[in-house]
């Protein structure tokens, strides 16, 4: 008796490739249909490595040169709700020139992928790395995620479509990629095959709330007191659902591709049984990993975590990975002028996210490596020197922290 088996799904191929690139291959792979561009640095690569998949015949989609960036999201936005899968992307203060349109999205259930290539917002003029571009709309209804590698981008490309698309969700994803540390950076990227994808991405379905002429819906009226609230109550559903909708895409990326098996929302390095640990997102994950390895050599219990989705914000992981420790400190690549304590963004969130537990960590502000400047080992161990004080002391000195500022 002859037994029907599956063929083997083709292997992973290595590429040598930039975190930009690395998107592109996630793009090829989804088989997006629409696909805009605007060139700012340091975004503008994932804009030239699509181009360049489209003419040499490895991608079918329609690449519309738009007139700024905020044509750019409003072309995908209407494509989006037609039933093209779509995507974009902008940098620092092109990021805020398609606000407008960018605001409004999550409203209209738009499941639109973006990339931010993470750059300071001018003036005065820089290019280098900060995270208050993408922060402008963690409160607006877009999930946000941030990547650490190149590997990760191309695999959370994949999960955010799968995430966004899904029908108890529709609401739009940015992913967050530092700039030049990650957009040109290259590494060696395993490319999953075509089939592996098509297992795990399902084509990008509207239902009954496709735009079409057969189907006579209205998006986008104007309903003014009648109905705001209702609306903003359904996003609010739709951010609580997504959180088992990552878990379960998760999962299967898993099963299907081998990696992403670890916990969605943070990664743990060394924190288990750490008395202090630091806590960022993004690629300070590379120099805080060296510093906590030099420092355990000494005897100190220092520990890292990394979060991955800062909306929706994983509160029951954070407080599990850091609710043992005596003190955090949180490095923040961003600001957030005259706020509580004079903390950054992320610093705020995590306090809040820790405030419920019965016994708590002291909870520091890190303010580092802004404007593209990198964050050091000399500065790892400044910032754990100063939790480790703490966790000894029990008391903290000041709340908040400029590392590595001259002067």
């Amino acid at each position: 008796m002859t037994v029907a088996t599956k063929p083997a799904a083709a292997a992973d191929k290595e590429m040598l490739i930039s975190g930009c690139a690395a998107i592109a291959q996630a793009l090829r792979l989804a088989d997006i249909d629409v696909v805009t561009a605007y060139p700012i640095r340091p975004y503008d690569t994932v804009m030239q490595a699509v181009a360049k998949l489209i003419a040499n015949g490895e991608l079918d989609a329609e690449y519309i040169v738009a007139s700024s960036e905020h044509d750019q999201f409003e072309i995908v936005k209407h494509a989006s709700a037609v039933g093209a899968r779509v995507f974009c992307g902008s940098s620092g203060v092109g990021w805020m020139y398609a606000m407008e349109a960018i605001a409004v999205t999550p409203a209209l259930r738009l499941p639109m992928v973006a990339l931010v290539g993470n750059r300071a917002l001018d003036d005065p003029g820089a290019f280098g790395c900060e995270h208050n571009d993408a922060l402008c709309v963690r409160d607006l209804g877009w999930m946000l995620t941030w990547v650490d590698t190149a590997q990760e981008a191309l695999d959370t490309a994949l999960i955010a479509y799968r995430v966004a698309e899904d029908p108890r969700i529709f609401l739009p994803c940015a992913i967050g990629a530092d700039g030049a540390f990650l957009t040109h950076s290259e590494t060696i990227v395993k490319v999953p095959s075509k089939e592996k994808v098509d297992q795990f991405l399902p084509k990008y379905d509207r239902g009954d709330k496709l735009l079409h002429p057969d189907n006579p819906i209205t998006i986008a009226p104007q309903v003014n007191e009648d109905w705001v609230m209702e609306i903003r109550k359904q996003n609010d559903e739709a951010m609580r659902r997504a959180r088992g909708v990552i878990q379960e895409a998760f999962r299967d990326f898993h099963k299907i591709f081998g990696r992403q098996g670890g916990n969605p929302f943070v990664e743990s390095y060394m924190a288990d049984d750490a008395e202090v640990i630091l806590f960022g997102q993004g690629t300070l994950s590379m120099p805080v990993k060296v510093g906590v390895r030099k420092l355990r050599e000494q005897g100190h219990k220092v520990g890292f975590v990394r979060l991955r989705w800062l909306r929706p914000f994983p509160t029951p992981e954070v407080q599990e990975a850091l609710g043992r420790a005596k003190a955090v400190g949180v490095v923040d690549r961003d600001y957030s002028f005259g706020s509580p304590n004079y903390g950054a963004v992320l610093y705020n969130e995590v306090r809040s996210a820790l405030y419920d537990l019965p016994k708590r960590p002291h909870v520091i502000s890190f303010i580092c490596g802004l404007g593209g400047r990198e964050v050091t080992l000399d500065s790892v161990v400044e910032m754990s020197e100063i939790l480790l004080k703490v966790a000894k002391t029990g008391k903290v000195e000041q709340p908040n922290y400029w590392i590595g500022v001259r002067g």
